[in-house]
């Protein structure tokens, strides 16, 4: 099943793991929860939309390298529902 996203991990070792996103119009991650704590660097400028597990949701302004932090534990799915473009961005787990 194509979901219009696609994860490309760049490195991984026993501390990080770094995957570069692409969510492409109309796309979608689907939902998922995050086991570790993780930075977002957006590669562009624009807007997602974030589902939270309990429905809730987020439309997140994203401004090309200014860095944002999430919890552990965070649970959501990600949209492309705007943008002509797709969204570019770099997610960092601290895994220890």
């Amino acid at each position: 099943m194509s979901t219009g996203a696609n994860g490309v991990i760049q490195l991984e070792n026993e501390h990080f793991r770094v995957t570069e996103w692409t969510i492409h119009p109309g796309g979608v991650i689907p939902m998922h929860k995050h086991d570790y704590e993780y930075v977002v660097v957006p590669m562009v400028t624009d807007k997602m939309h974030v589902v939270q597990s309990d429905g809730g949701e987020i439309v997140a302004e994203l401004v090309a390298g200014q860095s944002y932090t999430r919890p552990a534990g965070s649970e959501h799915q990600v949209e492309n529902r705007t943008s002509a473009s797709p969204i570019v961005f770099v997610e960092i787990e601290r895994l220890a």
